[in-house]
């Protein structure tokens, strides 16, 4: 069978070629009574454009780059669907790319990236978002990107959470529980998710008139295999915490899994919880006590608005998105 053409489409939609193309480029001024015969043309025809040809009309690659230097695949595989989902909406494809930011020629290898597929624009994911010679580097080459969780959002478009509240809120559920002896693995401290949630694990510890204890404060990194190692440190304690609050599920799963290995029941003897609500929340058991942060959700929208802002259909902006607790059966009343 031959190749349906945008010349079919005009035929069968009784309208011109470039017609067609501004109403697939939902370009404005085309009248709706129009758009709608173009739109069930291409539908009955089962029209898909060549990107080739799409890019040489509009001097597009119409291709959006993902980027992310991120250990726990939890995540990554969330934003990575919240993305494609975007892209698809716009007909675009999406190119992703695992680097590592604290490389020294980090910068380098981007650029060779944006040489190589020349995107229309970049997701940054933490840490990437904050690293700060990329983003100058971006900016003044004019190339748009949309950033997620960014330390700094003063001038960025793209997506965030309240992270720091939404923290504050998992260290008061645990004390209303009766815990006392509250612990937190710490995320990444490249990463601003891995400040915020920090600090309002040290609200909510204030607003309950309990002291920090340094023993309780663990570095992770935000992947299971560092959730693992905390926990063991905290489970070694002579005066152990009855509950561990993890910045993200990753590392509340190695909690888990540590405290199985040391005999610990979870949660009768240890209340543990994590951040995030990805898919390995539900995965474990039992079932993870977390904070619900709409990952997939975020990739999406700050796509979006990167798109706006590519496409220049709108104004783009920094987008707060809101957050939801997940009482599940890994907390419980402190022993």
């Amino acid at each position: 069978m031959s190749r349906v053409t945008i010349n079919d489409v005009a035929r069968a939609s009784d309208t011109s070629k470039k017609t067609v193309s501004r109403v697939l480029n939902n370009e404005p001024n085309v009248r709706d009574e129009v758009r709608e015969r173009v739109l069930a043309a291409v539908a009955k025809l089962n029209y898909r454009p060549l990107t080739s040809a799409r890019s040489l009309a509009t001097n597009r690659s119409f291709m959006i780059g993902l980027l992310y230097d991120n250990l726990s695949p939890s995540y990554i595989m969330e934003v990575q669907a919240g993305v494609l989902e975007a892209c698809e909406a716009k007909q675009y494809s999406m190119m992703v790319q695992p680097l590592v930011s604290t490389a020294p020629d980090f910068v380098e290898r981007v650029e060779s990236i944006l040489s190589r597929h020349q995107p229309d624009g970049l997701i940054l994911t933490p840490p990437i978002t904050d690293h700060a010679k990329l983003l100058k580097h971006l900016r003044e080459n004019d190339l748009p990107f949309a950033s997620i969780a960014p330390r700094q959002p003063k001038g960025c478009i793209g997506v965030m959470l309240r992270e720091r509240e939404a923290a504050a809120a998992m260290v008061e559920h645990l004390v209303s529980l009766g815990h006392r002896r509250i612990a937190h693995i710490l995320g990444d401290p490249k990463h601003g998710a891995g400040i915020w949630r920090l600090a309002g694990y040290r609200d909510g510890l204030q607003r309950a008139g309990l002291k920090e204890n340094p023993a309780y404060m663990v570095q992770g990194q935000f992947s299971f295999e560092s959730g693992v190692a905390a926990a063991r440190r905290l489970l070694a304690l002579k005066n152990r915490p009855t509950a561990i609050f993890a910045a993200d599920d990753d590392m509340a799963v190695g909690a888990i899994w540590a405290a199985a290995e040391a005999g610990v029941s979870v949660p009768r003897e240890m209340s543990i919880c994590g951040f995030d609500d990805t898919t390995i929340a539900t995965q474990v058991w039992p079932l993870l006590t977390t904070v619900h942060q709409p990952v997939r959700d975020m990739g999406k929208r700050a796509t979006e608005e990167l798109l706006l802002r590519v496409l220049g259909k709108g104004e783009a902006s920094m987008v707060e998105v809101g957050y939801e607790m997940r009482m599940r059966a890994s907390t419980a009343p402190a022993p």
